[in-house]
């Protein structure tokens, strides 16, 4: 077993597995490059193959004493067209065209539409965008088997195009069937997040967590227009949300895009919920081994913002250079995090505390580092909770999380700032902190002289009980008294 140095870099990176890096030698590179949670995507490839990945990352997982995030990403409802008698067709601007329930192959005038919820839904002037939005349609009359619409963005269509219905609420269940046996498969291996696509309203969460029946954390994906309307309340019932701006910017013009991400960002850190920045960050990188400046620049913005995570996606799924873009953004991370402005830029977002006593020692965490420039703030926890309140406030100083829960431990590679270890549960003042001084001097995040702040819960191990906050100072003779818990 192997024990590597905590990351100092406060956001963490998630990178996502696919065909370029779905091997133990690919993710081993991955992981050191600075990768903290891997992402399943089940969209493409199958259980067995994701189960061989969650082996891989397990075993790097004991091989570096360090617990490491997998996160599973359920497909969702995809919306296509249906089939062409003759191939692609080319649609002209200004033509009319009908989407029908017929399943028979189309043509230049219709295509069949499987979904019979976007018949129920639609109303005469409101939008499809086929194609990702290449295609623009606006409809003018809607019939029970039939949507007559004239074709306002023209182009070219092929069978089985995803269309995108950005104007209205779709009444469909959140999770299809291939969802449902994506989300037995992930609980079963033992992922930590399931993330759920095309979140549309809170409601739409509940029958996951029904499903999960407290097992890991929700993560809602936040892709449609209709979410942003209803964030605050889906926010309330996700563990997590992601700003997932593919769809987003397929949906809305692209110049909404960067002040709804900076809503969702700032909606999130209020409430203290983990927020991941999602799609195209490092895109060129698919085929480059150097990204633009403008792709340094959209990372280094989400960085700036305070998000808790920042996700590669193709780049390090599918393209040429996985390793190279971890390194990419790893790098780009530091560089903000140097900046002496960039504690200044993450406190524009005001983070009112809860009437709790855990939410006043948690606030209270940051004004005390800064004072008595505390090297770390060690905290025992079982449930995580004051470990996210903690990471709310971006004090400057690390956040060591130590908890009894490997599961626990594992969840939180998605929160700003923590370096999480399973260790065992304490039983007294004297050894929560005798404790807290060696767990900071073993991970290198606390030297002689430093000083420490410890939170905990007195009666210790009763969760939700956080109560007491100490500041402690490590003494030169303690260096050697660090060895194992």
């Amino acid at each position: 077993m192997k024990k590597i140095a905590p990351r100092t870099r406060k956001v963490r990176i998630l990178a996502t597995l696919g065909p370029a890096s779905s091997n133990e030698d690919m993710i081993r590179k991955l992981y050191m490059a600075g990768a903290d949670a891997f992402r399943l995507n089940m969209s493409h490839g199958g259980h067995e193959g994701h189960a061989k990945n969650v082996e891989i990352i397990r075993a790097l997982e004991k091989e570096f004493l360090r617990p490491t995030t997998i996160l599973a990403d359920l497909q969702g409802p995809k919306l296509r067209v249906g089939t062409f008698e003759d191939g692609p067709v080319m649609l002209e601007t200004g033509s009319g065209f009908v989407l029908d329930r017929d399943e028979t192959p189309g043509n230049v005038l219709r295509v069949n539409l499987p979904h019979p919820e976007i018949f129920a839904a639609l109303t005469p002037g409101s939008r499809l965008l086929l194609d990702d939005g290449k295609l623009v349609l606006r409809v003018q009359v809607v019939e029970e088997t039939r949507i007559e619409t004239i074709v306002e963005v023209g182009g070219v269509l092929s069978e089985r195009k995803g269309v995108n219905v950005p104007d209205v609420v779709l009444p469909m269940a959140a999770l299809t069937p291939k969802d449902r046996r994506d989300l037995s498969f992930a609980m079963e291996a033992g992922v930590d997040w399931i993330a759920l696509s095309f979140v549309q309203r809170p409601e739409d969460l509940a029958e996951a967590r029904k499903l999960m029946g407290g097992y890991g954390a929700l993560l809602a994906k936040i892709e449609k227009p209709a979410a942003v309307t209803r964030l605050e309340e889906i926010l309330e019932q996700a563990d997590a949300v992601m700003v997932a701006r593919g769809d987003l910017g397929v949906e809305l013009p692209p110049y909404a895009v960067p002040p709804l991400q900076k809503q969702i960002v700032e909606s999130a850190r209020r409430l203290g919920k983990p927020v991941v920045v999602a799609t195209q960050m490092l895109e060129s990188m698919i085929k480059a081994p150097t990204p633009t400046r403008a792709e340094v620049s959209d990372v280094a913005t989400a960085v700036y913002d305070g998000a808790d995570a920042v996700m590669l996606s193709a780049e390090t799924a599918a393209g040429d250079w996985p390793e190279e873009a971890v390194s990419m953004m790893n790098s780009i991370a530091h560089s903000v995090e140097r900046d002496p402005g960039y504690f200044d830029r993450l406190h524009f977002t005001s983070t009112r505390p809860d009437p709790t006593t855990a939410d006043a020692l948690a606030e209270a965490c940051k004004s005390i580092t800064q004072t008595v420039s505390a090297a770390a703030i060690v905290c025992f926890t079982s449930s995580g909770n004051t470990v996210r309140r903690i990471a709310r406030e971006r004090a400057a100083a690390p956040i060591l999380a130590l908890t009894p829960r490997t599961d626990t431990a594992r969840r939180m590679g998605l929160t700003w700032g923590v370096h999480a270890v399973r260790t065992k549960d304490i039983g007294s003042f004297e050894e929560m902190i005798g404790k807290a001084k060696r767990m900071a001097l073993r991970h290198k995040l606390a030297r002689g002289g430093d000083k420490i702040i410890v939170l905990a819960g007195v009666p210790f191990g009763t969760p939700g009980s956080t109560n007491v906050l100490h500041v402690a100072s490590i003494r030169g003779d303690e260096l050697k008294a660090h060895g194992e818990d």
